[in-house]
């Protein structure tokens, strides 16, 4: 049900592998720690992780007071959602696109979603059946577009914006993962998957890029424990990245006086 959710933004990217459901995760929790009520749907139905990522025990259901609908699972503050919590771990999602589609619209309409300002929506990477379904059965107010500074990545990433363009989603900006890796012996720093590529990409579709986050393995590590780093070191100069970037997304969705719902356009 989603009578109850303020505005929706999708968090997706071109290609998997550029930390988008990790972006997704501390994004959602720097969010509320700007002060808002957020909810996460995991919409990745082949490779669910936000179970894994706010350390959900395996096993863990959500409720079903009517045994039509579900109640979130709260982790972190956050009311999250996610195919993850109906089947187990080693459950491959051996399904085709209008399956998988079909998945999605039930846990995103029949979750017993809260009074939320927000709900981040974690997509799977790609522009296939999965984002053109959100379009279609949901209102959404902008995207994020994950990326890495490479230029294959930033290629998906320009088909990821395209595809929100065609179906009249705007594109909140760009979070460039990765950009540096600060060296954890010397402190030299390395641009290893180049420079700039956010940035530019930003500038070619008139959009603003939100932020870039290090190589830094303690994202990873903090992800893989159950805890994000926003959770986990909410002074740290990690958790302050997410939270500059929560203030740009909030400030671009107070800015769109768009009313009008998603349109779906065939070229």
């Amino acid at each position: 049900m989603l009578d109850q959710v303020k505005k929706i933004i999708a968090v997706a990217s071109g290609k998997g592998g550029v930390g988008k459901s990790t972006t997704a995760a501390n994004l959602a929790l720097a969010l509320q720690a700007e002060g808002k009520k957020v909810g996460l749907l995991d919409a990745d139905i082949y490779g669910p992780s936000v179970a894994m990522m706010f350390g959900v025990p395996e096993g863990q259901r959500p409720e079903s007071p009517d045994g039509k609908s579900f109640m979130p699972i709260v982790a972190h503050g956050l009311e999250t959602m996610s195919m993850g919590y109906l089947v187990t771990d080693k459950t491959p999602m051996a399904w085709r696109g209008p399956m998988a589609g079909g998945a999605l619209q039930q846990i995103l309409t029949q979750t017993n979603w809260g009074e939320l300002d927000v709900l981040v929506v974690d997509m799977p990477p790609g522009t296939g059946d999965i984002q053109l379904t959100l379009a279609q059965k949901a209102e959404v107010a902008g995207a994020v577009i994950v990326t890495t500074p490479q230029d294959i990545a930033l290629l998906d990433a320009r088909k990821g914006i395209e595809m929100f363009t065609k179906v009249k989603i705007p594109v909140l900006g760009i979070v460039e993962n990765m950009a540096v890796h600060i060296c954890s012996n010397c402190g030299h720093e390395d641009s290893i998957f180049g420079t700039g590529g956010g940035e530019t990409v930003a500038e070619q579709y008139g959009t603003e890029l939100l932020g870039s986050l290090p190589l830094d393995r303690s994202i990873r590590e903090r992800g893989d424990q159950g805890v994000p780093s926003v959770a986990a070191e909410p002074e740290g100069k990690i958790a302050q990245s997410y939270r500059d970037i929560a203030v740009k997304v909030l400030e671009q969705l107070a800015s769109d006086s768009s009313d009008s719902g998603p349109e779906i356009v065939f070229e």
